[in-house]
């Protein structure tokens, strides 16, 4: 019998005399720690092995972080729904991007179910609407980025329910979002002090006075990308970003987009 001829027996037989050989062997705690560096394939290929796996690869704690990209075009509503619903409290991070089926009434049970969810990318996800975002800010006070580029539906109603509801978001994108103006933005700025990066690119309606309110609210601001609104030359300038940073010991690092303005802070001197 050759190697392999051997090694499909041995394996066979292990199967065959004791199915559930490896759970006896192995505590659940340990099987389910394996399982938690498993992707969202691989875990649904283990649950189809037994009941006890099953059970153990379905568990919520399986699923803190969960990307969907791969499988856009296959998502539907109640996709998210039941996800939603089976990882409850233990999910943090959910990508949405490109998932173009999925619309509000999937994204407010995610809120509902999952209030500990801290980043969420829902890029390209053209059918969710302002209700999403007030489902969010109801709901989802831990949450800390968001991406909505490229959502067409949402308005400043989205910002001003996130900037009530999520004090902790340091994160935005509401890329090509050409509803949003800047009420929008200094709802937002005035709501989320913590915020370091706001992009906005596509935005024609935020203006200097939206640019003026980050820089006066958002102190920690590391990253603003206006590219495409109504930005004056003054605030894609590097004076401008000398003023933001006037109030504090920073060191300014310009990129070659003259949209883009970074910072990072360093310790004063003595």
């Amino acid at each position: 019998m050759s190697y392999s001829a051997r090694n499909k027996f041995e394996i066979a037989r292990f199967s065959g005399e004791d199915d559930n050989h490896i759970n006896k062997k192995l505590p659940k705690e340990l099987l389910l720690r394996i399982l938690s560096y498993l992707d969202v394939v691989s875990l649904c290929r283990c649950a189809q092995v037994s009941k006890l796996w099953n059970i153990l690869a379905l568990d919520g704690s399986n699923w803190q972080r969960i990307d969907l990209f791969d499988f856009q075009t296959d998502v539907e509503g109640p996709v998210i729904e039941n996800i939603s619903q089976r990882c409850g409290g233990f999910l943090r991070q959910l990508s949405l991007r490109g998932c173009e089926s999925i619309a509000d009434g999937s994204i407010k049970t995610l809120a509902q179910s999952c209030p500990n969810i801290e980043e969420l990318n829902l890029n390209k996800c053209k059918k969710v609407t302002d209700q999403s975002c007030q489902a969010l800010g109801r709901k989802c006070s831990k949450l800390q980025k968001i991406n909505l580029d490229s959502c067409p539906s949402i308005t400043d109603i989205s910002l001003k329910a996130l900037s009530d509801g999520c004090p902790l978001l340091t994160h935005v994108n509401v890329s090509w979002c050409q509803s949003i103006t800047e009420n929008g933005v200094e709802a937002l700025a005035r709501g989320c002090p913590k915020l370091k990066s706001f992009i906005c690119r596509g935005c024609k309606n935020v203006n200097d006075k939206a640019v003026s309110c980050l820089a006066t609210y958002c102190p920690d601001l590391e990253v603003l990308n206006v590219q495409g609104c109504e930005v004056s030359p003054f605030y894609r300038s590097s004076d401008f970003s000398i003023i933001i940073l006037s109030s504090s010991s920073s060191t300014i690092h310009h990129h070659s987009n003259p949209f883009i303005f970074t910072h990072s802070i360093s310790s004063s001197p003595n």
